[in-house]
């Protein structure tokens, strides 16, 4: 089933938490709504469910105008951060929960129930836990049989509402890695809020990014990770380094004149002496011993953190105002080549971005 959204907006007293958004899901499609704390997402996901009520604006499943249908006749399962399972009913009956409700025509036959609880059960991986209590299982496990109880009515539409939330992280990953296997088996048409952006790009078709109750972008993983297109965008997914400086035809200035750091931007070749702000991946940054004369962004070495495979270096900028007012600058190197080059404490590097994305005020 698509899901089409409409020019929805909604207020809670004078905060405005959805303003006039549209987007388009695909039938069959896994999207993740990210962003952070009240951006929207989540009232995003209640207004589709139903649960909430849209002040302007429609919701359309296949073409069809839901706006008005009452969230038990929309055919939508949901699953919450904590659950929601009901503690005195086995794992059986509360998959079972969703079909027994269904009306008296509709109903399946105890005996079609009992088959349909126990392939769920099965496609969740816990058919052997049939006759236990909520409070008997894992967090990790409690989440899938949610998500059983939730496909039992096999719903249209799926909505997770940070389903992951109260997992910690081994679990998560193991469990981002199952649902999105469960979806390319099922293909039903899902919806996922989250604030991870590790778990957004690892397990969707498509990322939303939401911030202050608009849609910043939408693309597939890859394409929000290398072509953000906001500011805001950048700097929410994954570690980034924000350097300022000066745009003038085509190319950027970061620091001092004669020792600055010199960035071709053939994008804003009309630029005039402007404002401008380049966004740095810590792997991006090249990273070598000071000499005299050097052009780069000159740094004291502050702390070098040293795990497995890789090398994080926190950096002090000498010049204050090329990184955010004496922001840390966070550089990544091979452990190997950390070790090769033998940086030691405040040590003074020079620093050259490989890769950079400039925006222009």
């Amino acid at each position: 089933m698509s899901i089409a959204i409409r020019n929805v907006s909604k207020e809670f007293g004078t905060f405005k938490a959805l303003n006039d958004v549209s987007l388009d899901i695909e039938s069959g499609e896994l999207v993740a709504l990210l962003g952070p704390s009240g951006c929207g997402k989540t009232t995003l996901l209640r207004i589709i469910a139903g649960l909430e009520t849209a002040d302007q604006g429609n919701i359309l499943f296949s073409g069809e105008d839901t706006t008005d249908v009452h969230v038990r006749e929309r055919n939508v399962g949901f699953v919450f951060q904590h659950y929601a399972l009901f503690r005195h009913m086995t794992v059986f009956d509360n998959v079972a929960f969703g079909l027994r409700m269904k009306p008296r025509a509709a109903r399946p036959s105890e005996a079609v129930i009992k088959q349909k609880v126990h392939e769920l059960l099965g496609l969740v991986q816990l058919d052997w836990l049939a006759d236990r209590y909520p409070a008997q299982l894992s967090g990790g496990q409690r989440q899938r049989i949610a998500l059983a109880r939730a496909l039992a009515v096999e719903p249209k539409v799926l909505l997770l509402d940070e389903p992951f939330g109260a997992l910690d992280a081994k679990v998560r990953k193991e469990l981002r890695r199952w649902l999105r296997r469960l979806h390319d088996d099922l293909h039903v048409t899902s919806i996922f809020v989250t604030h991870d952006q590790e778990e957004a790009l690892e397990v969707a078709d498509r990322v939303v990014l939401m911030n202050a109750g608009q849609v910043e972008q939408v693309g597939s993983p890859q394409e929000v990770w290398d072509h953000p297109a906001s500011p805001f965008v950048y700097g929410f997914l994954g570690d980034v380094n924000l350097f300022h400086g000066r745009a003038h035809e085509g190319e950027m200035l970061i620091g001092v004149d004669q020792q600055g750091l010199r960035l071709a931007t053939p994008e804003h070749q009309d630029a005039q002496d402007a404002k401008a702000f380049a966004y740095v991946r810590p792997h991006d940054l090249d990273v070598q011993r000071y000499t005299a004369g050097a052009t780069g962004i000159v740094a004291k070495l502050v702390r070098a953190i040293v795990v497995g495979p890789i090398a994080r270096l926190e950096l002090l900028p000498l010049d204050a105002s090329a990184a955010g007012n004496g922001d840390i600058i966070e550089a990544q190197i091979p452990a190997q080549q950390f070790h090769e080059l033998g940086f030691l404490p405040h040590e003074t590097l020079v620093l050259r971005p490989r890769k950079a994305r400039v925006f222009v005020a």
